[in-house]
């Protein structure tokens, strides 16, 4: 099944996102644990990229799809025209800087690279897609 929604890149379409991946997630027998770790990883792409690559300019948009494979596993396109990022490249700091440094942030790349299993980048020339697949068994 395939899924899809699109919303202007504003701070505040960050609860649609979220509502709209958890019930997308419940309707296919995810548990709570898992539908919410997977919520918290969606939640961090989307909101590094219309924080930081949109500058939460509303002309712009995002658009999510979520592909589930029964007993295969789930993968969330997030398609976007920004400048690219691309989070397979990004290094994790040590946690001990962080917390050295009391930095605010920074850890949202690190969860969402433990989160999902593959994280890829695809980019032509139209658009950007940040593919983010986990492997979990759903019905």
């Amino acid at each position: 099944m395939k899924y899809s929604y699109k919303v202007p890149c504003k701070k505040e379409k960050l609860r649609d996102i979220r509502s709209f991946v958890k019930e997308i997630l419940d309707k296919h027998g995810l548990s709570e644990i898992d539908a919410s770790t997977l919520v918290l990883a969606i939640d961090e792409v989307c909101a590094n990229l219309i924080i930081h690559a949109h500058q939460c300019n509303a002309k712009d948009s995002i658009e999510l799809q979520i592909i589930v494979k029964h007993n295969d596993g789930i993968i969330f396109d997030i398609i976007d025209k920004a400048e690219i990022f691309d989070i397979g490249q990004y290094e994790e700091p040590k946690l001990e800087d962080i917390i050295k440094k009391q930095r605010k942030g920074g850890l949202g790349l690190i969860l969402v690279k433990r989160i999902m299993d593959d994280i890829e980048i695809i980019h032509d020339s139209s658009k950007n897609i940040c593919r983010l697949t986990k492997r979990i068994d759903v019905i």
